[in-house]
């Protein structure tokens, strides 16, 4: 399982949030650079549609594959009541003809995006991971060094900790717990529910520029 919160944040506050970022983690940012590919299939008769993702990180010497299933969203009336989406999720490492090994059993390319960006990854009650990424459009098939942003000025803002039916509610405490620091840049909330930008960024920004040589926020 996996729990989610996503953001979104105005590029040219993308260096005040790594301050916040870097004080409140205590860990230095990791580079994201990642092509992923939408995979649908062709329902036959009786047979359900699914979709799959495929990512490819290219800051490794060598880039390596995963593959990536996210199921549905917990539901029930606990369930609305969390500020946290909790999702079933499956992941697995795959080697480099992943592809073509999806397209032998019927799956065929829906779209694909270039995500560039950093992630912090760092323990605090959960694994957390924050990761913060442009999302790049492609003009024609694989084209990377083509891409182009979908939403210039804008960045994604994802912040999530993996979990188990026997402890989710202790790790959205955690996420909940950490995503209130960053209240003065984001609004955090469910995937699928846009909240906007924060009208307040700015000048959130601009103190967190200027105290950015202090020490970290949270020791």
């Amino acid at each position: 399982m996996e729990c989610v919160l996503q953001g979104i944040i105005e590029t040219q506050h993308l260096e005040a949030l790594e301050i916040l970022l870097r004080g409140l983690c205590g860990v230095s940012k990791e580079r994201v650079r990642v092509h992923e590919l939408c995979l649908k299939n062709v329902p036959n008769l009786g047979v359900v549609s699914s979709e799959v993702r495929l990512l490819c990180d290219l800051t490794a010497p060598t880039p390596t594959w995963t593959v990536r299933h996210v199921g549905g969203a917990m539901r029930g009336a606990g369930a609305e009541q969390l500020s946290v989406l909790v999702r079933t999720i499956t992941e697995s490492k795959a080697s480099s003809n992943v592809l073509r090994f999806f397209n032998i059993l019927g799956y065929k390319i829906d779209h694909e995006i270039l995500k560039v960006g950093f992630a912090f990854h760092f323990q605090r009650g959960a694994h957390i991971t924050v990761t913060v990424t442009s999302a790049n459009k492609m003009p024609k098939l694989h084209a990377i060094d083509e891409a182009v942003p979908v939403t210039p000025g804008i960045q994604l803002v994802e912040i999530t900790a993996p979990a188990a039916p026997e402890n989710y509610n202790e790790v959205v405490s955690s996420l909940t717990s950490f995503c209130e620091y960053l209240a003065p840049l984001l609004h955090l909330s469910k995937p699928g529910v846009s909240t906007g930008i924060v009208p307040t960024a700015a000048a959130a920004a601009a103190a967190l520029m200027s105290n950015s040589g202090s020490k970290p926020l949270i020791g």
